[in-house]
């Protein structure tokens, strides 16, 4: 099973994920390409919370949880294997997205009482920032 499979699953809570398109990866060498898994449109990175952290502030030049801050105002709809997303604004792709995941937690209910929590966040090629969440191991 893959970081990325582990992760999905609710099985890495300490770790982030991070999806960068190919923007994000071309010119930078083989760097973020060689520590990731090569999906259709980018890289998949699993890493260490503050690892990943860092890294998604170095690629993008944003603070990670203040982007999940913005992010969170906007609901859409991130890929769950986390390659992309469809931004409710647009049609554009995706240029990055940031995930975490949070153990059940059944005091708190709904869907956190249903299992683990993938949190993800999105942005698109067009300016916007949005959201999404579901339980891990979750079918789309």
């Amino acid at each position: 099973m893959s970081k990325r499979e582990q992760f999905l699953a609710g099985e890495r809570p300490e770790d982030v994920a991070l999806f960068l398109s190919d923007s994000f990866v071309e010119g930078e060498g083989d760097g973020l390409a060689k520590h990731g898994e090569q999906v259709e449109s980018g890289v998949i990175l699993v890493v260490e919370g503050d690892q990943g952290r860092s890294v998604f502030k170095t690629a993008t030049g944003m603070d990670a949880m203040g982007f999940a801050k913005r992010a969170m105002g906007t609901e859409g709809r991130i890929a769950r294997d986390l390659s992309g997303g469809e931004c409710p604004e647009c049609d554009g792709d995706a240029e990055f997205v940031f995930a975490f995941a949070e153990e059940q937690n059944e005091e708190v209910g709904g869907v956190y009482g249903e299992g683990d929590v993938i949190h993800a966040y999105s942005y698109c090629d067009c300016g916007t920032a949005y959201s999404d969440k579901w339980v891990a191991g979750e079918a789309e």
